[in-house]
């Protein structure tokens, strides 16, 4: 538990979520009837507003059930630790926005939570450039490894899969290009921020946060700011794409 407790407030609750929400569901407790995407029933006369949410809570089953939450609660923490207070919610709401839109939306998809994930694993390749991490049996730039995932999920699933899990990699990059890469370097004006009221939020309530109340600590640098020194382990991703992880997502979860 304290593991869990040190997490980010985000990522601690999408995490904690998730496992409620996939527990009940392959437990039999709760149909799921509850969890896809379905653009017809969200925007009906009586709407479903519930579906914007269920999507990307919902794991894999049996060894992705455990996997699934690792990856949220690995890559999702590492990720909201860089962020300003409120930052991440942001980011998250974001994200989620632009997959209902293109894997949801688009692509026709019902689970969304693969290419949510693939999202974490962009922002977190992006803010550690500079390192190396294992994946499988080699050391590749970790800048690489989102598309070191989308080969495989290729080769195993198929295209589809591949086609979904980018649209994660490119929600988390737009993210990232309009409120860092534009404005340092294109000089335009970041149009994403985190409103005010939650900002002082999380900035009351979450203790591991750089801000406080009696002063601005200087906060964890963003991607490009610097990189950081950490580099990351392979057993994780061996494990996972060695496992059928992401068998089912980009191939299935299709409504009808």
């Amino acid at each position: 538990m304290d593991v869990f407790w040190a997490a980010p407030p985000v990522i601690r609750t999408l995490t904690a979520l998730a496992l409620v929400q996939s527990a009940l569901m392959y437990g039999g407790l709760v149909e799921f009837y509850w969890a896809p995407f379905v653009p017809s029933l969200i925007f009906s006369w009586r709407p479903q507003l519930y579906r914007l949410v269920t999507p990307f809570l919902l794991t894999g089953p049996k060894l992705d059930f455990i996997f699934d939450l690792y990856f949220i609660y690995h890559y999702g923490s590492a990720a909201e630790r860089t962020m300003a207070p409120g930052e991440f919610l942001i980011y998250l709401l974001f994200v989620a926005f632009s997959l209902m839109l293109t894997a949801g939306g688009y692509l026709g998809v019902s689970i969304l939570q693969s290419p949510m994930i693939m999202a974490f694993v962009y922002t977190y390749s992006q803010m550690n450039r500079g390192t190396k991490t294992r994946f499988w049996f080699i050391d590749i730039p970790v800048v690489f490894l989102p598309y070191a995932i989308l080969l495989v999920t290729m080769v195993r699933v198929g295209w589809y899969g591949a086609l979904v899990d980018s649209m994660g990699i490119i929600a988390a990059h737009t993210y990232d290009f309009l409120t860092r890469i534009y404005p340092t370097f294109g000089g335009g004006r970041n149009f994403i921020t985190v409103p005010g009221f939650v900002e002082r939020y999380f900035t009351n309530h979450d203790t591991s946060s750089g801000y406080r109340g009696y002063g601005t600590a200087s906060r964890a640098p963003r991607p490009a700011e610097q990189p950081s020194s950490a580099s990351t382990s392979g057993s994780s991703w061996s494990s996972w794409t060695s496992s059928n992880s992401w068998n089912g997502r980009g191939a299935g979860r299709r409504l009808g």
